[in-house]
């Protein structure tokens, strides 16, 4: 995984401050297809906001899922606050 900048880190939660989750984690959990969307939406927008929702947890934190994400897609962890995480992963040329 690749680490961001501080400053990188501030752009990225100031830009997807406003806005909302784009993909939400179910009760099914992490699935292929999950993370095949999670892929498609990094490639096209750099960086995504996701919310796990409760009946997603299930013992497990949310750190714990997000950081299992970000490594299945090779996206950085910017941030996780409460259920919600950021993450961002610089588009292939």
């Amino acid at each position: 995984m690749n680490k961001l900048s501080a400053g990188a880190k501030r752009r990225i939660k100031s830009r997807l401050s406003g806005e909302k989750p784009t993909i939400r984690v179910g009760k099914s959990g992490v699935s292929q297809e999950l993370l095949k969307e999670i892929d498609k939406q990094l490639e096209k927008k750099e960086m995504i906001k996701i919310k796990i929702l409760k009946t997603a947890l299930e013992g497990d934190e949310a750190k714990q899922i997000a950081s299992r994400i970000a490594e299945q897609t090779t996206a950085s962890l910017v941030e996780v606050r409460g259920h919600t995480f950021m993450l961002y992963k610089r588009r292939r040329k």
